[in-house]
């Protein structure tokens, strides 16, 4: 596991560090800086007994680099810490409650950038992710209180696909970004029991600001 999130960060640490480097030769349109907002985030349980499904409001907070390739293309890579999870009502084995899963990510989208004049950008591409840590609230026949939950339950690595925009002000902006897991989280039987072929699927609205 140690080898696998170590990877993970190398790796972004080595395309951050490519991608200012190539923002001190490339033109001014190349940016590095810091974002964060809050995420909406569900599951999709489809669990037998899950029902009143709600997300989980968490928030997001990192780094991001863009290199432009060309005046209307840019590559953009991100690493960043995710909240995720969701809520639902259990109906299992005669037991009732309400139970909320938290999950939470090291993540890293790697975007391409289309550029729609000087202060909107379209963006698209897949992210992957390493599960931080995990929790669960409780509220029912099992049990009033919070826990955490051993990570070997859920799969420790997700990806999936991302898309959505961002408005410039100057140095700053504002963006909104859906992102939708193509892995299922549940790993262990008791896990899947609960969550069935459940996948991440959130979306997040952003600011933030290149300090370049």
């Amino acid at each position: 596991m140690k080898k696998s999130i170590n990877t993970l960060l190398v790796a972004a640490a080595l395309t951050v560090g490519a991608l200012t480097l190539n923002t001190s030769t490339a033109n001014a349109q190349a940016r590095v800086g810091l974002k964060g907002g809050l995420n909406a985030s569900s599951l999709f349980y489809d669990g037998q007994g899950a029902t009143n499904r709600n997300e989980r409001i968490g928030f997001h907070a990192g780094v991001f680099a863009q290199a432009p390739i060309g005046e209307f293309f840019a590559i953009q890579p991100e690493l960043l810490y995710m909240t995720k999870g969701a809520s639902a009502t259990y109906n299992a084995f005669g037991f009732n409650g309400r139970n909320t899963f938290k999950l939470n990510y090291a993540e890293l989208p790697v975007l391409a950038t289309f550029k729609l004049g000087p202060t909107i950008e379209l963006q698209a591409g897949p992210y992957a992710a390493y599960l931080l840590n995990s929790n669960i609230n409780t509220n029912g026949d099992f049990g009033i209180g919070s826990s955490a939950i051993n990570r070997d339950n859920f799969n420790t690595f997700d990806y999936g696909i991302a898309g959505g925009l961002n408005f410039y002000i100057g140095k700053g902006f504002i963006g909104a970004r859906y992102e939708q897991g193509l892995q299922n989280i549940a790993n262990s039987g008791a896990a899947k029991t609960v969550l069935g072929n459940a996948k991440n699927g959130v979306g997040l609205l952003s600011v933030g600001f290149s300090l370049n």
